[in-house]
């Protein structure tokens, strides 16, 4: 593997990230970028497990939504068990996918019959979050040496961290967003009924609790009702 080129490649693919303008854009790039950085890499996801579910955040080529789902409809496979960090472990490599895989018997014939020859996963995490595992996927076994799961390693790190700005931003942005809708609607009730500003809250206050809905939706209902009139 030519370390210098890749070195190069990844200061670019550093710079996109951080100015990607979602989390979500963000995710499938990193995937994107897996199949584009990393040498005879097929396909690449990002899984997560919530409350014992598998789910896709991202998917870059064939078999891996696929893979995906039949990991969580099985309850077992090395994604699964990196993205809910089950084993301890922060990375695996499955050298040839057509030889015995005994912690996984179930989703290693499921796997085989997709034409996943050989595989390699990196937790992508900093000190603070565990954003799910990074999944590299190859039809030819044997693809993943140590050095490309050093190189998806590396990629993994850079990930992690464009994630965690990524979605720091996004939460920034919509905390204000939050803020600016619930002051609108504050200020229609306001308005509309004479009310106090510490009145008009507590009504939206108890709207949302009552009805068990996000207050920043409930400011919504109330800025779009009041647009139509």
């Amino acid at each position: 593997m030519q370390w210098q080129d890749f070195a190069e490649r990844m200061a670019v693919l550093a710079r996109e990230l951080l100015a990607k303008e979602s989390v979500q854009d963000t995710l499938d790039a990193i995937s994107a970028a897996a199949v584009d950085l990393v040498e005879g890499c097929d396909a690449a996801g990002i899984l997560a497990v919530r409350k014992g579910r598998a789910v896709t955040l991202s998917s870059f080529g064939d078999m891996v939504e696929t893979s995906d789902r039949l990991q969580g409809e099985l309850g077992e496979g090395p994604c699964y068990d990196l993205a809910r960090r089950g084993s301890g472990e922060r990375t695996y490599r499955i050298k040839d996918m057509s030889r015995p895989q005994p912690h996984w018997p179930a989703y290693a014939q499921a796997a085989r019959e997709l034409g996943i020859g050989s595989m390699t996963g990196i937790l992508l995490y900093t000190d603070k979050e565990d954003f799910g595992a990074l999944n590299l996927y190859a039809r030819r076994p044997g693809t993943f040496t140590e050095d490309l799961e050093t190189a998806g390693w590396m990629l993994a790190s850079h990930a992690a961290v464009a994630l965690a700005s990524a979605r720091t931003i996004d939460q920034l942005e919509n905390a204000m967003e939050t803020r600016h809708a619930i002051g609108e609607a504050m200020g229609i009730l306001m308005e509309r009924h004479r009310m106090s500003e510490d009145d008009a809250f507590d009504v939206l206050r108890r709207i949302s609790q009552h009805h068990n809905v996000k207050l920043r939706d409930v400011a919504q209902t109330f800025r779009t009702e009041h647009d139509r009139r």
